[in-house]
């Protein structure tokens, strides 16, 4: 597959893997990625994870702001393939058209569940025992091409989105090499996919991080999880943001939700709507990551104890 000239578009880190696994395999003769933006407090401007593969491998880029209106540099970039994963912008019919072997897409859920941008936050959020990846031929709509191969993961009770992230990007960077010599020779799949059992997994949004202690202790667990490591769950306590990185659940009664019921020197226990949900690591505004028990150190207890959270 040496000689295939592919147009790589991805930019965030789950697209570094299939982006190597190219550059190995064939000829990557264009690299398009969003523009760099400015992180963190300083707001230094930071070139994208797939930018920088790029560059360190010598191969061209091109970071439109719009790829609906600034696509010439592609269609004058002679290419066999476009083969996009975690782009971040809706490519457009003209692009779609332009390679004869056409555009395909990694993506990381069982198409057509979980279309969109978040879609493995979203598996874990809404407690999917399985996800995994489809290589898929792209169209005009979201995530709406007919599928070409998927492969399976079963998803482990101790997964998060960082650790879920990972799995699915190793696997995609392998299916995709493992597809493409079907597609090359055009002897691959197509198989349409039935819009009857479409989801969707739109991009996380600030309302969706916040806890609903009401709910039961495996959707709060689930949610934590579903956001670790980014952009993690909240719940208010003393109009004071606290961010949970792990927790764990244990069913029982209690006489109302969203209280804190349990404090001792190594623990701090919030009532839900089934149980308790007992906090190991968090964030508390303004500081670093910590475990609970550093974080008790600094509380008077017998202030805190039964106290209302999310008010």
């Amino acid at each position: 597959m040496k000689d295939l000239r592919v147009i790589f578009m991805g930019t965030p880190d789950f697209a570094v893997p299939v982006l190597q696994k190219l550059i190995e395999n064939t000829n990557v003769v264009l690299v398009v990625s969003q523009p760099d933006k400015c992180v963190g407090r300083k707001q230094i401007i930071t070139k994208t994870p797939v930018k920088v593969v790029a560059e360190a491998n010598h191969i061209p880029v091109f970071q439109p702001s719009k790829i609906k209106e600034e696509y010439e540099k592609i269609k004058n970039t002679p290419a066999d393939i476009i083969i996009t994963c975690a782009y971040g912008q809706i490519i457009p019919k003209i692009i779609l058209d332009y390679p004869p072997l056409g555009c395909i897409n990694v993506h990381a859920s069982l198409l057509p569940k979980y279309r969109g941008g978040a879609p493995i936050h979203w598996c874990l959020i809404n407690g999917e025992e399985k996800t995994g990846i489809t290589i898929m031929y792209m169209a005009e709509g979201m995530d709406t091409g007919d599928i070409i191969t998927q492969k399976e993961y079963q998803i482990k009770e101790k997964d998060t989105v960082g650790t879920l992230h990972d799995q699915l990007s190793k696997i995609g960077a392998d299916l995709l090499i493992e597809t493409l010599p079907s597609v090359i020779n055009k002897t691959n799949k197509r198989i349409p996919q039935n819009e009857t059992e479409a989801t969707y997994a739109f991009n996380i949004k600030r309302e969706d991080e916040k806890l609903d202690f009401n709910q039961e202790g495996k959707k709060i667990i689930n949610k934590i999880r579903g956001l670790n490591p980014w952009p993690l769950a909240y719940f208010l306590w003393n109009n004071q943001e606290i961010k949970i990185l792990e927790a764990t659940f244990t069913e029982t009664k209690v006489k109302e939700p969203n209280e804190i019921v349990e404090l001792t020197k190594k623990s701090l226990g919030i009532s839900c709507k089934d149980g308790i949900i007992y906090l190991n690591k968090i964030k508390p505004f303004g500081k670093k990551e910590m475990l609970i028990v550093d974080y008790l150190n600094g509380l008077k207890k017998e202030e805190v104890k039964n106290q209302r959270i999310n008010r």
